[in-house]
């Protein structure tokens, strides 16, 4: 039985603990804030409750395979999981909308067709058809397999565009940006790819092609939902990793990874504790440099650590409304600024876009005091803390009051209906997990401008990475894939090549 000392309580670092505890291994966990989750927080005040983090659930599969492998039963037993339907509704610059059915590729057809006109539907329904291509080209190197050594093999596109025609020269789309235009030929088409891009914090004027796997995986494993906020699955991984005798320490920084022998030998605190430990699971490669002073966590051919404020933050307003939610309302809409492909950029000019937002009103009762009044998130990706300076007086707020702006295109009236809000920018979401300039990992994407995060073992023998900020980077089900990673690299060794 070794002795694993994990830094951070993040959903991937719970995977992992989970998994090496069920192994039989002797695991603590040591958390500098006072709780669990990572970026998956809720706030509450006055009878109301918002998700600040994710949403909404792409992949189950990811937690039913946790919850099963570290106690065989389903995750159903322990949260309240819905498929959310109609998946979305989008409310488009020009003011077309259009409501897409869950996990339903022929309803996401005919409602494209309906409301955008004959063809339109057809023609994203024959994208989602290249981009499962790129999606099983990629799945197990990407996301269920160790970060393969000969990674540079994953920089080829995997996106099969057709072949288009310009300037008498046969060129095949390699960025999401040529997919709208040469594929897609409709702005309200285009805006609905760069709006997934979006909301996985990937910029979509940088984006590759095989960015398509992201409206993908929501057409055809569904988006989910958990009563009581997403916060409850947080916990209940948390439950799961006490019940297998984990060992949490909140309000415990670790200040370095300690060595002898040329591995590691535990973790040092801020309060000079000194905790002994045969295997340290860390944070964010960017960040753990910092704890291993003079030493290389990669060498020259691994994918290096990107420093994490050049990625992109979030901005969310949390809306407590008087008035009861209507019976028909959608559990998330989007509203699409006039130029999502490019609204990112504005912020590198110190300009503040119109921004695309994401409404999140679930009808959930536990997130409200009474049946009378409503919550509600509103979300846009923005630029990190590198980028544009979200201390600066009136900064936050004057952003706040443009996404109030956009979400009353899709709800007429609803400033009307505001008791309170509470904004919070990348400045919290540097609190809360760690990141530097509050960014917010994207997960990993192939082709020549996609993103790869470092592989979950390092150079320092012992000392491996879990979370979002290492392969195969963020968003929920990636987080779990790399706690499932890291446990298997730790318990079988370095020829551990995933679940089959």
């Amino acid at each position: 039985m070794a002795r694993i000392a994990v830094i951070g309580a993040g959903m991937g670092a719970m995977a992992a603990a989970a998994r090496l505890a069920v192994a039989g291994h002797r695991v603590a966990v040591y958390e500098r804030t006072e709780t669990y989750g990572g970026a998956v927080r809720r706030l509450e005040r006055d009878g109301f409750a918002f998700d600040t983090g994710p949403g909404l659930l792409t992949l189950p599969a990811v937690y039913r395979d946790l919850f099963v492998k570290t106690g065989k039963e389903p995750l159903e037993s322990v949260v309240d999981l819905v498929q959310v339907d109609p998946s979305s509704r989008h409310v488009f610059a020009d003011g077309t909308e259009v409501s897409l059915p869950n996990a339903s590729r022929a309803g996401v057809v005919a409602a494209l067709d309906q409301a955008l006109g004959a063809g339109a539907g057809a023609r994203w329904g024959d994208f989602l058809i290249r981009a499962r291509e790129a999606w099983d080209r990629t799945r197990r190197p990407l996301l269920e397999e160790p970060l393969w050594p000969n990674w540079s093999v994953l920089m080829r596109e995997p996106y099969p565009a057709v072949p288009h025609k310009r300037l008498l020269r046969t060129r095949r789309a390699c960025t999401l940006y040529e997919i709208g235009a040469w594929e897609l030929r409709d702005p309200r088409l285009a805006a609905l790819l760069d709006g997934y891009a979006l909301a996985y914090g990937v910029d979509p004027g940088t984006a590759p092609a095989s960015a398509a796997i992201l409206p993908y995986m929501e057409h055809a494993f569904g988006t989910w939902y958990v009563r009581g906020g997403m916060r409850e699955l947080a916990r209940a991984v948390h439950e799961r990793c006490v019940q297998r005798r984990v060992e949490f320490h909140f309000g415990a920084e670790v200040t370095g990874v300690l060595e002898k022998d040329g591995r590691t030998s535990g973790v040092e605190l801020a309060d000079g504790t000194v905790v002994e430990a045969d295997t340290v699971v860390g944070t964010g490669p960017w960040r753990l440099r910092r704890l291993v002073p003079r030493r290389e966590l990669y060498g020259a051919k691994d994918v290096p650590p990107d420093a994490e404020d050049l990625h992109t933050g979030r901005v969310v307003v949390c809306l407590a409304l008087r008035g009861a939610r209507e019976p028909d309302a959608v559990h998330r809409t989007v509203v699409y600024g006039p130029d999502p492909e490019g609204e990112l950029s504005e912020f590198a000019h110190g300009e503040l876009p119109e921004p695309t937002v994401r409404i999140d009103r679930p009808d959930d009762p536990a997130l409200r005091p009474d049946e009378e009044h409503e919550s509600m998130v509103l979300t846009a990706t923005v630029a990190s803390g590198a980028a544009y300076d979200w201390t600066a007086p009136g900064a936050a707020d004057a952003f706040a009051e443009k996404m109030v702006t956009a979400a009353e295109r899709a709800m007429p009236g609803l400033r009307e209906r505001i008791l309170w809000r509470e904004v919070r920018t990348p400045v919290h979401t540097e609190r809360e997990t760690g990141a530097e300039g509050g960014a917010v990992p994207p997960p990993s994407l192939a082709g020549g401008e996609g993103t790869l995060h470092p592989s979950n073992s390092t150079a320092v023998p012992g000392l491996f990475t879990a979370g979002g900020w290492s392969h195969p980077g963020g968003g929920l089900p990636h987080a779990g894939m790399s706690g499932a990673l890291v446990a298997g690299l730790i318990v079988e060794g370095p020829e551990f090549r995933g679940s089959q």
